[in-house]
């Protein structure tokens, strides 16, 4: 345990010491805050509203509008929650990468430390600076729907979706991790954070909805955790804003706009319809995160017995 904690120390140590890397972190994170919030929030908030009028009766339309902005807004934190998630514990991990490029990792893998424990130590790491920055990202958020008078969440959903946004970096930490054993240079790293800080938002249905994806293309994504961990978190963040939006309306509305947009996950089989519930995505989620770290203990061990 001594030593997967010094590893881990030394590796947040690492990640604290280039302020630009953290610096340009917390920008990105809110730069992708406000463009969500303002471009995206404003057309899908058009959307509920509309939908809300083909429904018919006499409606409060400046309470459907403050509360399909509320809505919007939440589902909009719940997927930035899940973007940051993943690429901050991508940053984290490209130590690994700088290690390899440097020569360092040849030593550690020549200690008498096993794989096990530099596996955890890199993980560890990106595990804690993730969460910590994704509760940042709750706390700036939640600062934002203060200041449009919006209600904050709950205390018991505080700890709900900090609980899974540290069930979401411990996983993308993992898989992070594999990933970086197959990196041998910074430059292909910083193209690969790329290519994923792209379409982690298009994967987890963050920027488009589910509705707008083809059938097969949702299916695709059912079968990858970040649609599932965006979908936990949109849960907690939305339940109360659709709740207001819907009220008085058919059940059916919100169940509709809830897997419409990937609030729930449905899985649709000979003309029946099934919901993937919280404890079975949760249980998704740690068995990636257990196969990530056990493939990751055999990549290196194998690389290490080719390097001699």
């Amino acid at each position: 345990m001594s030593v997967i904690l010094g590893l881990m120390k030394r590796n947040i140590k690492m990640y604290l010491r280039d302020k630009v890397s953290v610096f340009f972190s917390i920008l990105s994170m809110l730069i992708v805050l406000a463009l969500m919030v303002i471009f995206l929030g404003k057309m899908n908030s058009e959307n509920v509203v509309d939908a809300l009028a083909q429904f018919g009766g006499v409606r409060d339309v400046a309470a459907d509008e403050k509360n399909a902005a509320y809505l919007i807004q939440m589902w909009t934190l719940a997927g930035i929650l899940e973007v940051n998630a993943v690429t901050i514990t991508l940053t984290v991990i490209g130590i690994i990468v700088q290690d390899e490029a440097k020569g360092r990792l040849a030593s550690f893998y020549l200690a008498p430390v096993k794989r096990i424990q530099i596996a955890l130590g890199y993980i560890t790491a990106a595990w804690i600076v993730g969460t910590v920055m994704c509760t940042l990202t709750l706390v700036v958020g939640e600062l934002y729907m203060a200041v449009c008078g919006h209600p904050l969440l709950a205390a018991a959903d505080w700890m709900k979706l900090i609980g899974m946004m540290a069930l979401n970096t411990l996983v993308y930490a993992s898989l992070s991790y594999l990933l970086a054993l197959f990196i041998h240079s910074e430059s292909a790293w910083s193209s690969i954070f790329t290519i994923i800080g792209t379409l982690v938002g298009f994967v987890g249905a963050i920027y488009l909805p589910m509705s707008m994806l083809p059938d097969g293309v949702g299916s695709v994504l059912k079968c990858l955790p970040v649609l599932h961990g965006a979908a936990m978190m949109r849960e907690v963040c939305t339940a109360d804003a659709i709740a207001k939006t819907f009220d008085g309306l058919p059940s059916i509305a919100g169940e509709t706009f809830r897997e419409q947009m990937g609030v729930s996950v449905m899985i649709h089989r000979q003309g029946t319809s099934a919901e993937i519930v919280l404890h079975q995505q949760i249980l998704f989620l740690i068995i990636c995160a257990i196969i990530a770290v056990a493939v990751s203990v055999l990549v290196s061990k194998r690389r290490r017995l080719r390097d001699r």
